[in-house]
């Protein structure tokens, strides 16, 4: 059963490795390793939210649930980041700076339930979830992921701003509207 407390005494653990994001990876890995002890001590997902489970200088983990079909624009962190899925699905689409102040396209990886990855300090990706249905993930960052001087990109002109949380809360707000339309319309 995941324990809380040791798994982010285990994140600060891997502060101190060689490459930490790689390690906090692992730690995440393992606890995604079993969604049902991840969800019987966070709960399972009800509706979309950032949650918070610690948040320091040196380290934040976050319990971030997407609503269905959310989708959010190309974004970057200014540090690295561990995230594992427990339930659902995400798909990345991985970016990266154009001479113009612009953003090209990388690729994209698509994560299921129990799978875990690392994103660099310098990574820039923008997130959906592919399904109708909540997907849940434990999101590990080497910092404060509420400190300023993050950017966001616009997703059709991919010009770049300023993080803006205010519209990350409109965002999902809106997926949760959309989540209770599903279920008065028996979708879920």
């Amino acid at each position: 059963m995941l324990d809380l407390e040791r798994f982010i005494e285990d994140c600060y653990a891997a502060l101190d490795e060689k490459t930490p994001e790689r390690a906090a990876q692992e730690v995440v890995a393992r606890a995604v390793e079993d969604p049902a002890a991840v969800m019987k001590v966070i709960g399972e997902p009800q509706k979309a939210g950032v949650n918070t489970l610690h948040r320091s200088d040196r380290l934040t983990v976050l319990n971030l649930v997407w609503g269905p079909e959310m989708h959010l624009m190309p974004h970057n962190h200014n540090m690295w980041a561990s995230i594992g899925i427990y339930t659902g699905a995400e798909q990345n689409t991985f970016w990266r700076r154009t001479p113009d102040g612009g953003l090209q396209q990388l690729g994209a990886k698509e994560m299921g339930e129990k799978e875990a990855v690392w994103l660099g300090e310098t990574a820039i990706h923008s997130v959906t979830n592919p399904l109708t249905k909540l997907t849940g993930a434990l999101h590990v960052y080497g910092g404060d992921f509420f400190a300023p001087g993050r950017s966001e990109w616009d997703d059709e002109t991919l010009k770049e701003g300023p993080y803006d949380s205010e519209k990350l809360v409109r965002l999902f707000e809106e997926s949760n509207t959309r989540l209770e339309e599903l279920k008065a319309a028996g979708a879920l």
